[in-house]
């Protein structure tokens, strides 16, 4: 019997009706009727949250009523399935106009690598400030390419850096870009940076790292994942949709050049901005993750991070090991038990109360992390590790993501050259890091790591001179993977890679996410298209040619759909 017959009940039309085009789709449906309601009972919802055609458009039934709301607009049954059929048209239009802006991402992939190769060329590490004019020169190149695409584009100048050494240099600009200003339309906003961490050839780099190769399917070169690829996908997949048709959402950049360092100044410009620039926005996405494994996946949480210097001094000056090893308390072997304190040998933490702020294990997580594509012994093999101190996936993502650890990152002021120095250094500075989850306070693991430190200090009875200094608070952030943003981004993962998104969270920190969350009160999503073995910030960093040119398309199709919203 056709959706259309008069012989069924008016609820049981319209619920049949809307259910034809997403049988198998396995989306949630708004209308489940199995019998007649009861007379003036409401049957209704937004298409868009369900994957109705029509997206956008609200339908409501008055059970026992003889017509339909669609959109406010009152009409008889006929009348609403008519606009229904011609929505369920206007879609299968839409996915013709996917498939060709798909089929334009593959065209132009070579002329998209191109462009990749030219970014990476540009040297723009913030590290190094006789590097600066070069990070400069990148942000300026990013402006050109936007106003290309139509753009309008503003360079805010943050002032000037002082280095360590008293000496001052000028600060790279931030991009803060639109393309669209239709009050119609939702606005989304990216962010992304365009500064790299060091790299040389000697460093251990198979080619050179500011040179992009292609191997093997990967393109290799510093910035490839971290986050130059990621930003021209963006970009790219604004050409396309340009190509084939109007924006279907207004399209915003906030793009930065001090990333690697700390962002210095863009927490201040985004409390700045707040009520000009992210006014309109309804969405931000962050491009600068990767996935968990070679299946697509969307973050929805990130680890804080608080960053400590224990220094310990023994002497005006490095001293003799042989005149005066064994009569003195080494400033070395104070620094080494402390370190020590810290984890024990599974990596658990033994600062105590450091876990008492962290959230239980819900069951909904607990899915999420079995539904988690993680292939360990690959991973294994990849970075040459041995063994993991989890045996599970399962334990293993959550304990590098929704757990806190604490790692030892290196000794300042020891003797690291190659050879032999027989010298008892006179003050040397341990650095190691907490990467903290949500309801841990970054105030609240600073004073207890400093506590702890002080305690056992005082319980090795050294004459020595000892302090900590806390130089990195970053705080944690988490999202609501319910949210419409999320059911865009999974939507939007199904049909240009025909499969479900990972949601999952991960072990590293992004400050920004936290304090747009806070600044902004706007829904922000951690969209990237890096994989598991990028490699980011090491040797023989890269982005697989795949992971760039789906990953072009999955931000079009993002696009499309955020317009149903």
């Amino acid at each position: 019997m056709p959706p259309s017959s008069p012989l069924l009940p008016a609820c049981l039309r319209l619920w049949l009706f809307l259910q034809l085009p997403l049988l198998g789709s396995g989306l949630p449906l708004a209308f489940r009727v199995q019998e007649e309601p009861p007379p003036g009972t409401l049957l209704g919802g937004r298409a868009a949250d369900h994957g109705f055609p029509g997206r956008g458009r609200l339908y409501t039934l008055e059970v026992g009523a003889p017509d339909l709301r669609v959109d406010g607009e009152t009409g008889d049954l006929d009348t609403a399935e008519a606009v229904m059929e011609r929505d369920a048209s206007n879609n299968a239009s839409a996915t013709e106009i996917r498939d060709k802006i798909f089929q334009d991402i593959d065209e132009h992939q070579n002329e998209y690598v191109q462009r990749l190769k030219d970014w990476v060329a540009i040297e723009s590490d913030s590290s190094d400030p006789l590097k600066r004019h070069l990070l400069i020169n990148m942000m300026h190149v990013a402006e050109e390419r936007i106003k290309q695409l139509g753009g309008k584009v503003e360079l805010v100048d943050l002032g000037v850096q002082e280095l360590p050494n008293g000496n001052t240099t000028r600060l790279p600009p931030v991009i803060l870009a639109n393309i669209g200003n239709d009050p119609q339309k939702p606005t989304v906003c990216f962010y992304g940076h365009l500064d790299v961490q060091p790299a040389k050839l000697e460093d251990g780099w198979s080619t050179e790292p500011y040179i992009l190769t292609e191997r093997n399917g990967g393109l290799y070169g510093r910035g490839t994942s971290d986050d130059k690829g990621q930003v021209l996908a963006v970009l790219n997949a604004v050409g396309a949709l340009q190509r084939h048709q109007e924006l279907p959402v207004n399209v915003k950049f906030l793009l930065e050049g001090m990333e690697e360092v700390g962002s210095n100044g863009l927490f201040e410009l985004v409390e700045q901005r707040n009520g000009t620039f992210f006014s309109d926005v309804n969405y931000i996405i962050v491009t600068d993750t990767s996935w968990a494994s070679n299946k697509p996946g969307i973050t929805y949480g990130t680890r804080g991070n608080c960053y400590f210097f224990v220094e310990v001094e023994c002497a005006k000056q490095d001293l003799h090991s042989g005149t005066f090893g064994g009569v003195i308390h080494e400033a070395t072997n104070d620094l080494i038990y402390l370190l020590s304190t810290l984890v024990n040998s599974s990596g658990h933490i033994l600062i105590p109360g450091i876990y008492e702020a962290v959230a239980p294990l819900t069951e909904k997580e607990k899915g999420l992390y079995e539904k988690t594509e993680f292939n360990v012994e690959k991973i294994k093999a990849k970075f040459g590790i041995k063994n993991f101190t989890y045996n599970t996936k399962e334990e293993i993502l959550m304990h590098r993501s929704r757990y806190p650890s604490l790692s030892i990152h290196g000794i300042e002021g020891a003797f690291s050259a190659s050879g032999t120095k027989t010298v008892i250094p006179a003050k040397v500075t341990g650095k190691f890091s907490v990467r903290i989850v949500p309801n841990m306070e970054p105030t609240v693991v600073i004073k207890q790591v400093i506590d702890y430190l002080k305690k056992k200090f005082a319980e090795w009875n050294s004459p020595n001179h000892m302090e900590i200094t806390a130089v990195i608070a970053a705080k944690p952030w988490i999202s609501d993977t319910d949210e419409p943003l999320y059911l865009a981004g999974r939507r939007a993962i199904k049909k240009v890679f025909q499969v479900e998104a990972d949601l999952i969270r991960t072990g590293g920190t992004i400050p920004i996410g936290s304090h747009f969350q806070e600044i902004t009160g706007k829904k922000i999503m951690f969209l990237g298209i890096g994989g598991p073995d990028d490699g980011p910030h090491g040797q023989n960093e890269k982005i697989n040619r795949l992971n760039f040119i789906e990953g072009t398309k999955l931000y079009a199709a993002l696009l499309q759909e955020l317009a149903s919203f």
